[in-house]
């Protein structure tokens, strides 16, 4: 009869041809149920209602859809760039932020990090509560952010 290997660790593996049994998956919060939803582009969606007065918003409808859980919106920064109104230090109480550079470019500057020049293409993930500050951006920037939770507040710092 085939016993399996004896692992490193001192567990069995199974033998050679059989599988094991899926351990059950742990019980997850109960949540309701998401729904599909898509955005299609329209420059008409973008508004001036957002976080930031010196930003519009098109927001891709993902709160509504998944009750909360996520954010998904394209920011696009309005020109000209004025420093003493947007490179205040700031931090966001998420539990997960990630940005995508769309058009243009943008100067950030994370606590504990070096000013980083973002153009299109470039992407990151900021980690919950990271302060950090816009150090500049060009007249056509725009970015996707994501967000975990859909509502969450901002702290200015200065």
């Amino acid at each position: 009869m085939a016993r399996g290997r004896v692992k490193k660790s001192g567990k069995r593996s199974a033998p050679k041809g059989v599988r094991r049994k899926a351990k059950p998956r742990a019980a997850s919060k109960a949540r309701p149920a998401q729904r599909f939803a898509v955005s299609h582009y329209r420059d008409e969606d973008f508004r001036v209602d957002g976080l930031r007065a010196y930003a519009s918003y098109r927001d891709l409808g993902f709160a509504k859809a998944t009750h909360g859980l996520v954010q998904a919106h394209v920011i696009r920064l309005l020109p000209p760039f004025r420093a003493e109104e947007v490179s205040k230090r700031h931090y966001h109480d998420v539990d997960f932020q990630l940005v995508y550079v769309l058009k243009g470019s943008m100067t950030t500057r994370m606590k504990g990090h070096d000013p980083i020049v973002m153009k299109e293409g470039s992407c990151w993930i900021q980690p919950p509560r990271i302060e950090h500050a816009v150090l500049g951006y060009s007249d056509d920037c725009e970015v996707l952010e994501i967000v975990l939770p859909a509502g969450f507040k901002t702290v200015e710092l200065e």
